[in-house]
């Protein structure tokens, strides 16, 4: 298992953020869906807990197939698909990820979500405190991107929201703008195979940074899309999308049982303010083969063919036998 918190940074507040955040995760499983790859909302209704109160309940198969990497590809089933499973509490969430066809492997994430620059050390006063963990800030506008998400409209050093006046983000804005808000997220990912488990752990929280990243960038970046609506208006948005989304990508009836896997202490919360986003399409290191890798050697390097000088003095080859195959090697 290993964990680690992201603070994220916004130039928005918590209660602002709840709109942006069903807006953004909404539009960008739209755009990234296509037929029979993509987003498909399985379930999305109302949901209440004796400890969070009402809330929002959340299913998902993200179908991935054709956006991994051509290394994946080799070694999963053609129907390939995560699960999300999300609990909202807004201003608290948690989701877990698990994968069709391997049941040790789960991504648990906890989110909070409080109007400060992501100054509060103490923010999971659950249990996961005493667990040692790295904690990692994510500059939305100078962090660096891969270049395949990169867009110049959602390039946040110069957007500049024409409804907020916010934006063209400067070198050190978490600590001079106003408002200012940090998604908390204490992401614990765990694949439990001997041999792997490190080297797999830390390739999994490289891509959920990325995606991290792009998710709180287009929050921003799109902000004058949802700054107006209601929560009405963007439930209704959300859900005439997720139908617009099935139709996309055709509902495909799933060939591989899901795993529920239980999560230790886990606490029902929501999606996560984060949406699907292809992954690296580089093979991590440990499933690189080496280029100077030595070749196997499956036969000898030169072939001694037999000496046919003494048969000629006692007998006429011809040069092409009744089959019409080429007769024996000559020899000079």
């Amino acid at each position: 298992m290993l964990m680690k918190e992201y603070r994220i940074c916004m130039p928005l507040t918590v209660e602002e953020y709840r709109i942006g955040q069903l807006y953004m995760i909404s539009k960008h499983s739209h755009e990234q869906s296509d037929r029979g790859e993509g987003v498909e909302v399985v379930q999305n209704e109302p949901y209440e807990d004796p400890t969070h109160g009402k809330g929002q309940y959340t299913e998902k198969r993200v179908y991935l197939n054709s956006k991994l990497p051509s290394w994946a590809r080799a070694v999963v089933p053609r129907i390939f698909y995560v699960t999300e499973k999300a609990w909202n509490y807004y201003p608290y969430t948690i989701t877990e990820y698990t994968c069709s066809f391997l049941p040790k492997f789960s991504i648990h994430i906890e989110t909070k979500y409080e109007d400060n620059n992501g100054s509060n050390n103490n923010i999971f006063n659950s249990d996961a405190k005493d667990i040692e963990r790295d904690v990692c800030f994510v500059d939305i506008a100078y962090d660096e991107i891969p270049e395949r998400y990169y867009k110049g409209t959602e390039d946040l050093r110069y957007f500049k929201s024409e409804k907020t006046q916010r934006g063209m983000l400067k070198e050190g804005w978490r600590e001079t703008q106003k408002p200012v808000m940090c998604s908390y997220k204490l992401v614990t990912a765990k694949f439990e195979v001997w041999g792997l488990q490190t080297r797999v752990e830390q390739f999994v929280h490289k891509v959920i940074r990325d995606i991290l990243m792009i998710g709180h960038r287009q929050a921003f970046a799109w902000v004058d899309e949802w700054y107006d609506m209601t929560m009405n208006e963007v439930r209704e948005f959300e859900r005439a999308t997720q139908e617009a989304t099935n139709k996309k990508i055709g509902i495909i009836p799933p060939a591989i049982t899901i795993s529920n896997i239980v999560m230790p202490s886990l606490t029902r919360s929501a999606p996560s303010s984060a949406p699907t986003t292809p992954l690296s399409s580089e093979a991590p290191e440990f499933l690189v083969i080496p280029k100077d890798r030595p070749r196997k050697k499956s036969a000898p390097e030169t072939l001694t063919l037999p000496d046919l000088r003494e048969k000629r003095s006692t007998s006429t080859i011809p040069d092409n036998d009744a089959s019409g195959e080429p007769s024996e090697p000559k020899h000079n």
